[in-house]
């Protein structure tokens, strides 16, 4: 292998520096709601996220004078070593407090929490502090519109160029841009970001929730992660439907496209109805709710509280509730439970296993494949027809009324194939650790796709506690990978990447 030493390590240090000085920040913020709850940790808080702190400050200090320039491989390190040290670094409000006082169990929750996937190793939630709790949230809230997104609006102050760490947060194919300035871009997604998150806080607290319960639930349901302040998740409300429809609305626009939240704003409408992505994803949002209500009403052994259906209407109400809140929940990859769809009937099993690979809008905050890629992998596959019948014909894949050039379909192609051999090797990795097919199956699906609930011994009721150790350190990887869409982790373990050029 040739010298590395063209990569500008001290500019990557520095700036794990910055997003560990970030963290530190927030858990501060989290000790704070700890003293105001007076749950007996704040101590333990305030250390952790002064140990952050000192920690960000002393790489940011030793590496002060770093040349400010970075390249798309420093934008690639960044990302992920960015992703790995606001994780280890997460872990210390766990491990200080004693809330989860492993390594391995602190990492993972850590990471669910940064990759906005929701799966969790604790069996009794509401015992844990507040000021925990806040902070396992917080850290959905970080990880929603990317750590790396949050760094770039700092970055003009550091005399650095953000557009190399945008383009490795979000690989994807839409690349739409609000302002030509990245820096300008990463605010106003942060000002819709952070203006969704109070108004559902203070809908839901509308709706009776307490004030705790909904600022957390308000930074899950924006982050599409997931984590609940409750045992029983969003079916703790299940004789409450209106906070269950304001989630599922919300749900709804984090999984969408936030420059067409932009767009609205702006009210330029039309460009949000011209959006093929925006149109397959309500269409197919109805038509997979249609399904599920009509098979949950008709066939589904589901056990509905008299609450949930005092008449006829009742019952088909909460069948279509239930079904639309599971729908998105695994859609957009929140992974919010309002009821346990493995227990429905076999077919709504498959169908919602199904789901786990459809994923959101290219965007948004959601995980797993995108709308966007299967669209136009389908727009491809017709097209394939017709190349077959005129060879010589120039038949371009279009979208949104605009040519998509070839390099960004054959990169769609080789994602969906690098997905799926990941999804394989994920459940053999799983079955060769112990679990059992279905349980390996469902974990790989859901941990690859940020989804959180999972089939078998990992479904909606279920937690990930009992998995062996080397299991959750690979769920973990498998996180990791999903959430930034596997060609920004898996170019590091290539040597040519390495090189010298």
């Amino acid at each position: 292998m040739r010298a590395i030493s063209t990569i500008n390590f001290k500019i990557i240090f520095h700036l794990m520096g910055l997003l560990l000085t970030v963290n530190g920040a927030f858990m501060l913020s989290a000790s704070i709601v700890s003293l105001y709850y007076k749950d007996g940790v704040f101590t333990e808080m305030l250390s952790a996220g002064i140990v952050t702190l000192i920690l960000g400050g002393a790489l940011m200090l030793a590496t002060r004078n770093h040349r400010k320039e970075i390249q798309k491989r420093e934008g690639y390190i960044v990302v992920t070593f960015g992703w790995i040290f606001m994780s280890l670094a997460g872990t210390f409000p766990y491990i200080f407090t004693g809330a989860i006082p492993t390594f391995t169990n602190a990492f993972f929750e850590t990471m669910s929490g940064y990759t906005t996937t929701g799966a969790s190793i604790l069996s009794d939630i509401e015992s844990i502090p507040k000021g925990v709790l806040f902070w396992r949230s917080i850290t959905h809230w970080i990880g929603g519109m990317g750590i790396i997104v949050l760094a770039i609006a700092i970055l003009p102050l550091l005399g650095i160029g953000g557009m190399q760490l945008f383009a490795a947060e979000a690989p994807g194919p839409g690349g739409d841009k609000l302002h030509p300035r990245i820096t300008d871009t990463a605010k106003r997604l942060w000002l819709i970001y952070v203006g969704y998150t109070l108004a559902e806080t203070l809908l839901l607290k509308l709706a009776g929730m307490s004030f705790f319960d909904a600022i957390n639930h308000s930074l899950s349901t924006l982050s599409t992660g997931g984590f609940s302040t409750k045992n029983a998740s969003v079916a703790h409300w299940n004789g409450q439907p209106l906070i269950q429809y304001i989630i599922i609305v919300f749900m709804f626009l984090a999984g969408t496209n936030f420059v067409l939240s932009y767009f609205a704003f702006k009210t330029k409408f039309s460009k949000i109805f011209k959006d093929e992505e925006f149109r397959l994803y309500s269409y197919a949002i109805l038509l997979f709710t249609t399904v599920a209500a009509l098979v949950i009403y008709f066939q589904a052994d589901f056990a509905f509280s008299s609450i949930d259906h005092p008449m006829v209407w009742g019952k088909l109400e909460s069948a279509i509730r239930h079904a639309l809140f599971s729908v998105i929940a695994i859609v957009t990859t929140t992974g919010f439970v309002s009821a346990d769809f493995t227990v429905w009937t076999p077919f709504l099993t498959l169908f919602f296993f199904g789901l786990m690979f459809l994923g959101g809008s290219s965007g948004s905050t959601a995980g797993g494949v995108k709308i966007v890629r299967h669209l136009i992998m389908v727009k491809n596959g017709i097209l394939e027809f017709k190349r077959t019948l005129h060879p010589h014909a120039i038949l371009p894949v279009r979208y949104n009324n605009k040519s998509v050039q070839q390099p960004i379909v054959f990169n769609i192609l080789g994602f969906f194939i690098l997905y799926m051999l990941s999804f394989i090797v994920g459940v053999l990795v799983f079955s060769w650790l112990g679990l059992d097919f279905k349980t390996a199956l469902g974990g790989a699906a859901s941990t690859l796709g940020n989804v959180g609930p999972a089939l078998g011994d990992l479904g909606p009721v279920d937690n990930y506690g009992h998995l062996p150790s080397l299991a959750k350190w690979w769920a973990s990887f498998l996180m990791l990978i999903g959430r930034l869409e596997l060609f920004t982790v898996l170019i590091l373990l290539t040597p040519f990447f390495w090189r010298n050029r």
